[in-house]
């Protein structure tokens, strides 16, 4: 067996970042930027108007001082004319300040009689008024590689910048093997079960980025595995679920070894999930995740989330871990890392009682995965402690 870091190095070297295409801004979120996007105008590209009020100038503020009122400027529609001495131009928000203007009263701090105003509540000069530039200017850029936010996106549209270089969504084929499983909504044969695990790491997959295609299940017959696999010809990651272990039914690596695949590993020193294999299946990498339903998931949280990351172009590392103190003593661990089902309470993390790789039900409520290194003593309430969020 090798340890969870190694198993991840070698999965990273078996992938790689994908190309680069461009899509429309509307279809960016969620996206990986993969080069850095400028700004092809100023924004604001003007000095404008922060507030409703009164443009004038700051020279002639005193208490109570009056100003005749000569024009308008509206967003979208600027005030033509310059603002002298003694004079205010009605101004509304975002609007383009007049020539001659450096200050916005605003409408609450005038008295307005006719087309005279009289300013009861004197600004500071420059008050309400957003400077030329002063959210970006042209040749800013926003930083990749990044995952585009709705954010990202208004940010890009007011750059005026309207198709995006993102990195190819990886294709991801998903094939649930085993005698047992049965499709949702169809009926199980006594000795049956629902298919879990491909439902769980499509949507897991779908959510990291990848483009997922959930193939149909694969009986357990070296013909039929060879058959389904063949199906996800021109995937750039093939990803089985069960049939990688030992047992005289589990015929995965045998079947993927029967159409060229080169195994890089199999068997990794954690629980839930030892029984991992992976390796190279033509141009594509593979990894067969083990069946039982929380293992699958789990392992999909440790390894297949990086390796999709990787390929997006967004960094060869390990799920990121944040730390919390115990909500209560936790045992000594035996020899393979251990990834706990908890809960994240007032009094911090807590591992759920239940640890069995069947329980789908624990999974779902758990918040996060406490992570117990090899061999690691008992620890107490209160001690600091590694969990990766579910």
């Amino acid at each position: 067996m090798i340890s969870v870091a190694e198993a991840l190095d070698r999965l990273f070297a078996l992938t790689s970042p994908l190309s680069v295409e461009e899509v429309k801004l509307v279809a960016a979120r969620g996206r990986v930027l993969a080069s850095p996007v400028s700004a092809r105008r100023n924004q604001p590209p003007f000095a404008a108007s922060a507030m409703d009020g009164y443009a004038i100038r700051s020279a002639d503020l005193t208490d109570g001082t009056s100003f005749a009122v000569i024009g308008e400027a509206a967003a979208g529609r600027a005030f033509a004319g310059t603002v002298g001495k003694g004079e205010a131009a009605r101004i509304f928000t975002g609007a383009p300040l007049p020539e001659g203007a450096d200050t916005v009263v605003i409408q609450e701090d005038v008295t307005r009689d006719g087309d005279t105003i009289t300013v009861t509540d004197r600004p500071d000069p420059g008050a309400n008024v957003r400077a030329a530039g002063g959210d970006f200017r042209i040749g800013d850029t926003i930083d990749a590689p990044r995952v585009i936010s709705a954010s990202d996106m208004a940010l890009m549209a007011a750059m005026n910048v309207p198709q995006v270089p993102v990195t190819r969504r990886p294709v991801v084929a998903l094939i649930p093997t085993g005698d047992e499983l049965v499709q949702p909504g169809e009926e199980p044969g006594p000795d049956q079960i629902v298919a879990s695990n491909s439902y769980g790491l499509h949507g897991l997959l779908s959510a990291a980025g990848a483009d997922v295609r959930l193939l149909p299940i694969a009986r357990d017959r070296i013909e039929a595995l060879e058959t389904v696999m063949a199906l996800a010809a021109g995937a750039d990651l093939v990803i089985t679920i069960g049939g990688a272990s030992v047992g005289d039914h589990d015929l995965v690596a045998k079947a993927a070894t029967g159409i060229g695949m080169e195994q890089s590993f199999y068997k990794v020193a954690m629980r839930p999930g030892k029984p991992l294999m992976a390796g190279r299946l033509g141009d594509a990498a593979m990894i067969g995740l083990p069946g039982n339903p929380v293992s699958a998931m789990v392992c999909g949280h440790i390894f297949v989330v990086p390796v999709i990351r990787h390929m997006l172009g967004l960094g060869a590392g390990p799920a990121p871990r944040l730390r919390a103190q115990l909500a209560r003593d936790v045992p000594a661990n035996g020899p393979r890392e251990h990834y706990m089902r908890a809960r994240i309470t007032e009094g911090g993390i807590a591992p759920d009682d239940r640890q069995d790789s069947a329980l789908l039900s624990v999974l779902s409520a758990s918040a996060a995965l406490l992570v117990r290194a090899p061999d690691a003593p008992a620890a107490k309430a209160g001690e600091m402690a590694d969990y990766l969020p579910l």
